[in-house]
């Protein structure tokens, strides 16, 4: 986070106490960053006032920030244009849930931004407070490639950096597998034997990220259920997932994970990608 020079903050033309500028406020207060906010209204009634006076306060609380109103075809893509034109490191939205009737015909917009921005973007769902409050990262021990590696990383790198800058404590989320008998492996047919093989992995991932026995949590199970109810249980007030290029890079698409979570959790969610889908969508935008 202490690396982001610029935020994107996304408000929403409707709602005047805009949760995610209260979360933009929080970071950029401890980073210095620029906020830049952004109203996007396809009807494209003019907010120049709203932007004007967001701006002006902002200003007077000390913070150096920007505004445009924009729109370019739908939600997902406008926000990502601007970011790229801002070059902002981060991307803040309000998540508001879609009608499920809706969303099993048509792809939510906010898991299009998730799947295309090529920042990390921040889906602000709660104003429950992240000071002295719980900052939970969900990581996939069992993969241990390069890519994986380096997204565990970014993921407990930035969990850090949120629990410093809230004050707040780091918790780990690592769910594994459940036996497959029809599994190739021997090792995947037995509750047993991939509980130990899994609780070796994670004993080098503690020692390498300093993550002791108390806030790391080790269960059997889909991560889409594990990481809700466990964030649940923690009260947690934000969320660290990622994801990588499963399907080959050419389809740059966030794991299911991230979307299915979105809904289902209480908190706040920050969504990282590797840095191979970060460099294939920013070559994606610069081509039209």
């Amino acid at each position: 986070m202490q690396a982001i020079r610029s935020i994107l903050v996304v408000i929403e033309p409707n709602h005047a106490d805009s949760l995610a500028l209260k979360r933009a406020r929080l970071i950029a207060g401890m980073t210095q960053a620029h906020l830049h906010l952004l109203i996007c209204d396809r009807k494209k009634r003019s907010h120049t006032e709203q932007l004007v006076e967001l701006k002006r306060s902002l200003h007077d609380e000390g913070f150096s920030a920007t505004g445009e109103q924009a729109w370019d075809e739908n939600l997902h893509n406008t926000i990502i244009q601007v970011q790229q034109a801002e070059g902002c490191g981060l991307v803040i939205k309000q998540h508001f849930p879609d009608n499920p009737l809706k969303k099993a015909l048509l792809t939510p917009e906010d898991w299009k931004l998730l799947r295309l921005c090529p920042s990390p973007v921040l889906m602000v769902k709660t104003d429950k407070p992240w000071v002295n409050g719980v900052v939970l990262a969900a990581v996939d021990v069992g993969n241990t490639d390069d890519e994986h590696r380096a997204l565990h990383f970014d993921i407990i790198d930035r969990g850090y950096d949120i629990a410093a800058l809230a004050k707040a404590r780091l918790h780990v989320i690592a769910a594994h597998p459940s036996p497959m008998l029809s599994a190739a492996d021997p090792v995947f047919q037995l509750k047993e034997t991939i509980e130990a093989r899994y609780r070796e992995q994670c004993q080098a991932f503690q020692t390498e990220f300093d993550i002791d026995d108390d806030h790391l949590h080790i269960a059997e199970g889909p991560a889409d259920v594990l990481i809700p109810f466990t964030a649940r249980q923690l009260g947690a007030a934000v969320t660290v997932i990622g994801t990588v290029a499963r399907t080959g890079i050419s389809g740059a698409l966030i794991g299911n994970t991230a979307e299915v979570v979105l809904d289902s959790l209480e908190s706040d969610v920050l969504v990282l990608k590797t840095e191979e889908i970060i460099e294939h969508l920013e070559e994606v935008w610069v081509k039209g």
